[in-house]
């Protein structure tokens, strides 16, 4: 069973929350599902499990009156053997986005108070977006929370590390002591795993097991098709090739040096006007993280956002079915290269930043001959982060430390952990770590 940290969150939650839902987002098949069942089965006296895909009949118990009380004499016609044990009882209603009139009976449940109640779902806001009639969201009593794929440290609990060696790792970053060769270069090769594999349970479930490169593969076909069926199921049939030829341009696009998402990668003279609500599509499945632009590297970030953005896959696992099989050696070896190697890990850091709930920003010059990968909000100040897939100069993160106001920039590399000045150099695999 792969240990996840939302469990933690969810045994926090239930001890502090009063009169108030929760809502898991995220993309599909990131184990929300999962979680949350073997939460509610071990935490609980009762858990009431309703899947609105599985058991689409059960959409029937929020018709008509929303009241707890209604809802409840419902669950107990349409579910046999179900008991309802105040404050000992987890309702899961998983998959809401298929049920609107669930997400709206949130607030009735949070103000009754006798079960507590987690909700699940994908699409939310693109579902909700095509209903003609959308019910009244359930504001001050639904406490919302993304879950992602499997960060670094999660697959590091998977790959057999446990928090003791995890925390030992860590403690060279916080006394900026180098970390021994040996341990480095194995830290490497685990990071350039997960590079190729991802965090998608299915997918570490289908490798950790045997250590075979083609299940986790197959895993990852498997999953790729079901987010193209996705688009072709969930977006407005305008958007649905757009989309579609959006998400298969990633591969392009992060082959590219110092250059935004390009429309005419997608498509010959394409254009924003085309694609632009393909592209919200696509971030708002959660397929998708977009890296918007700043025109200057100033505090707070958020003013001086401009319309240029990136587009990182969410998972770099899910890359793999667009490059093809037999990229994962080249990553794992280390033996890749060309301008994608460093779209690829310029992808994984962004995932990585994503994860801890960092905005994703970039910057590059007006010259554009000074770029930095992401920019970060942090305590007041901007804190730049350079990538290297490997150990080239970093030109540009340097004069960015010149200016009086940055007070301290990251360098990102493969080498081991150093400081000069104001720039801190540190293994790639340390990016997880950095803004906790």
């Amino acid at each position: 069973m792969l240990r996840r940290k939302m469990t933690d969150y969810l045994h926090r939650w239930k001890e502090e929350h009063k009169n108030e839902c929760l809502l898991i987002k995220g993309a599909r098949q990131v184990g929300k599902s999962y979680v949350v069942k073997q939460f509610g089965e071990a935490a609980y006296r009762s858990f009431i499990d309703i899947d609105f895909i599985r058991q689409p009949e059960l959409a029937q118990v929020f018709e008509g009156s929303l009241s707890a009380d209604e809802i409840y004499s419902r669950l107990s016609l349409y579910l046999s053997g179900i008991q309802i044990i105040p404050s000992e009882t987890l309702i899961f209603l998983d998959e809401i986005q298929e049920c609107p009139n669930a997400r709206a009976a949130l607030k009735y449940l949070a103000q009754d108070g006798r079960c507590d109640v987690i909700a699940s779902g994908s699409l939310l806001g693109i579902r909700f977006r095509q209903l003609k009639h959308a019910p009244s969201l359930p504001v001050g009593y639904e406490r919302q929370i993304v879950m992602h794929p499997l960060d670094f440290e999660e697959y590091l609990w998977a790959c057999g590390y446990d928090d003791g060696a995890i925390r030992t790792l860590c403690g060279y970053l916080k006394r900026m002591e180098p970390v021994p060769q040996a341990v480095h270069e194995k830290m490497m090769r685990v990071l350039r795993e997960y590079l190729a594999i991802g965090g998608m349970p299915a997918v570490v479930d289908a490798f950790i097991g045997h250590r075979d490169f083609n299940q986790a593969f197959g895993t990852q076909e498997m999953l790729h098709g079901l987010y193209l069926d996705d688009i072709a199921r969930y977006a407005e049939p305008a958007e649905r090739v757009k989309a579609q030829a959006c998400y298969l341009s990633l591969p392009r696009q992060l082959a590219k040096e110092n250059t935004k998402f390009k429309y005419s990668v997608v498509e010959k003279r394409g254009t924003g006007r085309k694609f632009n609500g393909s592209v919200d599509w696509l971030v708002g499945a959660e397929m998708v993280l977009r890296c918007s632009s700043v025109s200057t590297p100033t505090f707070p970030l958020a003013a001086y956002e401009g319309d240029s953005f990136r587009l990182y896959a969410n998972d770099t696992g899910m890359l793999m079915p667009l490059y093809g099989r037999e990229l994962m050696p080249a990553i794992v070896d280390d033996t890749l290269q060309g301008p994608m190697k460093g779209g690829l890990y310029e992808n994984l850091v962004g995932s990585m930043l994503a994860k801890q709930g960092v905005a994703l920003r970039y910057w590059i010059s007006s010259d554009a001959k000074s770029e930095i990968e992401f920019l970060v909000d942090s305590e007041g100040a901007v804190v730049p982060v350079e990538v290297k897939a490997k150990r080239g100069s970093t030109a540009s993160l340097n004069r960015m430390l010149e200016r009086e106001d940055i007070q301290l920039g990251y360098k990102l590399i493969d080498g081991n952990i150093g400081r000069a000045g104001k720039k801190v150099t540190m293994p790639l695999y340390m990016a997880p770590f950095l803004f906790e």
